[in-house]
């Protein structure tokens, strides 16, 4: 393990057959230290599958209940515990939120127990001393026991869900999978393509209609709003950029094309599908489906991150009569395929619910969290909205391949002498040559190599100023995709990351673009000061890092001025 790596915990789950169907071995695939590797027997009783049964009585919107074992579902049904018995705090709940909690407090005593426990408890403590969070992966080899909520694991009454704690960041995987293939871009923005299916309850719907449009464009909207700073925030980091093209009810020709054709780090599906042995298929419209392994294919080969998917059967495996079938579900079958992250729904979640946690996430992926971690941010806020007894926050099921650490956007401080390989949408055209010169009797040019300048006081920055006002990480300037018209351009962008802020005067007073970004009024010439911001850059504009007393500094565009002249 690096030094940037978070220590990991990963289990598996299998079904010991010759000892009979209720027996199992939980092992311990891989742990933070030598000695952690134990293995631990232990049966699953009938007390749990009727609590289970109960839970799908009163939260599962799926007509017939789900028994991962099959005998255990003539027993006589479950009796809860007085309120007291699991409440924290002598406080009075609800038979919903008691129910919740015994299912999770179950499926933790029955996960944790004897030398796993153990290992747990050791692999925290080791993560606690490097000042990292614990990375626990779960993979769970009985399909029967897929569709139960392990994201609602807690320890005992009062305590977090596993599946909420950013120091315990909890994903399930699978090791039946080919090799994470090697990016040969850096992720510098989210982008996101955004696909709206057919809806399984508006069959009738036309395509592009005016209602799905509508829908397109609130959620578009949505998305890109998250990549916008929000200096309240108490630990802000500037986010990055967010990008969002939409297909409403493509073929799959034209979802392969948009795919092939972007630069998309990110998959957004909501639709109908249903569940199938090769990773279900997708109703893209109504005389048009795309299987799981087709679409895996062409999400490994160009190269996106994460895929989410806003359908109810996402996360669960295929049944033919009362047999579930091993590894199909989408998400099992996109990380097979080496996808490193998929995210999809254990049971249907309402559109307003599904709106609050996009939203979320988008908006701690754009602050640079690793997935896994942004997740857990995203549940915590359908748990405060919707309240613990909804099932909403425990909806979302996330797999992540083995070999993949969670990462989508580089750290500002794990990234600074990195430089990004440019592969842009527009194939085949470089990244336009861009300098900095100083202005005065003697002239310096520091030429923006790999579309990337990182800017600050701190020796490994490509652009080192020793003034005071200037952070250590003050700013970078970035080129990347401009979505903002029918077809995707190469932009320059300056993002300020600093204390003190960037200050910056447009060399025209008539360009719209740059004023409406730098909030300047009437065309009046003027400096104006960023701070947490992200703005564009037009050739010919003067830059001073951190205070009206630095050094004026000009940026140019080879094509539109000789950078020495």
């Amino acid at each position: 393990m690096s030094g940037n790596e978070n220590p990991l915990l990963s289990l598996a789950i299998a079904r010991l057959s010759t000892a009979g169907e209720e027996n199992f071995a939980i092992w311990v695939l891989k742990a933070p230290y030598p000695g952690g590797y134990v293995l631990h027997q232990t049966t699953w009783s009938p007390n749990m599958t009727q609590t289970w049964l109960a839970w799908q009585e009163m939260f599962s919107l799926r007509g017939l209940p789900h028994v991962p074992l099959i005998h255990h579902a003539s027993q006589s049904a479950r009796t809860l515990p007085p309120e007291n018995d699991i409440s924290a705090g002598g406080q009075t709940t609800s038979y919903s939120s008691r129910l919740m909690q015994r299912l999770g407090i179950d499926l933790w005593a029955w996960l944790f127990e004897g030398p796993i426990r153990n290992t747990l408890a050791q692999s925290q403590g080791i993560a606690i001393g490097q000042n990292k969070p614990l990375r626990l992966r779960l993979e769970i080899r009985d399909p029967d026991f897929i569709p139960l909520p392990w994201e609602i694991m807690q320890q005992m009454a009062g305590k977090q869900a596993i599946s909420l704690s950013q120091q315990l960041l909890f994903s399930r995987t699978t090791s039946d999978v080919d090799l994470l293939k090697p990016f040969t871009r850096s992720n510098q923005a989210l982008n996101i393509l955004l696909v709206l299916g057919q809806d399984g309850h508006k069959p009738s719907r036309p395509a592009a209609g005016l209602q799905l449009e509508q829908e397109a464009a609130a959620l578009a909207n949505v998305l890109k709003a998250c990549g916008q700073p929000n200096p309240s925030s108490e630990k802000f980091v500037a986010p990055v950029a967010c990008n969002v093209e939409t297909l409403l009810q493509p073929t799959p020709t034209e979802l392969i094309d948009a795919l092939e054709k972007g630069a998309f780090n990110i998959l957004f599906y909501a639709g109908h599908g249903e569940p199938g042995p090769d990773g279900g298929l997708l109703f893209l419209r109504s005389d048009a489906v795309i299987n799981g392994t087709e679409l895996a294919q062409v999400l490994v080969r160009t190269e996106v991150t994460l895929a989410v998917f806003n359908a109810c059967w996402g996360a669960q495996p295929d049944q033919v009569g009362s047999q579930t079938t091993p590894r199909s579900s989408l998400a099992e079958v996109l990380i097979h395929h080496g996808v490193p992250a998929v995210l999809g729904m254990r049971d249907s979640i309402a559109d307003q619910e599904a709106l609050t946690f996009i939203q979320t996430l988008a908006q701690a992926l754009a602050a640079r969290m690793p997935i896994d971690q942004a997740v857990a941010v995203a549940r915590q806020q359908l748990l405060t909205i919707y309240k613990f007894n909804q099932p909403a926050w425990t909806l979302p099921v996330l797999y992540m391949h083995p070999q993949f650490e969670g990462e989508l956007i580089k750290p500002i401080e794990e990234g600074i002498t990195e430089l990004p390989s440019m592969t842009p949408s527009w194939v085949g055209t470089p990244a336009p040559v861009a300098y900095l010169r100083t202005l005065g009797s003697t002239t310096q040019v520091w030429r923006i190599r790999g579309g990337l300048m990182r800017v600050g006081r701190r020796q490994e920055n490509d652009l080192v100023i020793q003034e005071q006002w200037v952070s250590q990480h003050h700013a970078e300037i970035i080129c990347r995709d401009d979505f903002n018209g029918k077809e995707a351009r190469p932009t320059y962008f300056l993002r300020d990351f600093s204390r003190y802020g960037t200050l910056l005067l447009p060399t025209d007073p008539g360009n719209g673009a740059v004023n409406q970004a730098l909030g300047e009024r009437d065309g009046v010439q003027s400096w104006q000061k960023i701070h947490h911001q992200e703005v564009p850059l037009q050739s010919g504009i003067k830059l001073k890092f951190g205070s009206s007393q630095g050094q004026t500094l000009e940026f140019l565009i080879e094509a539109s001025s000789d950078p020495l002249g």
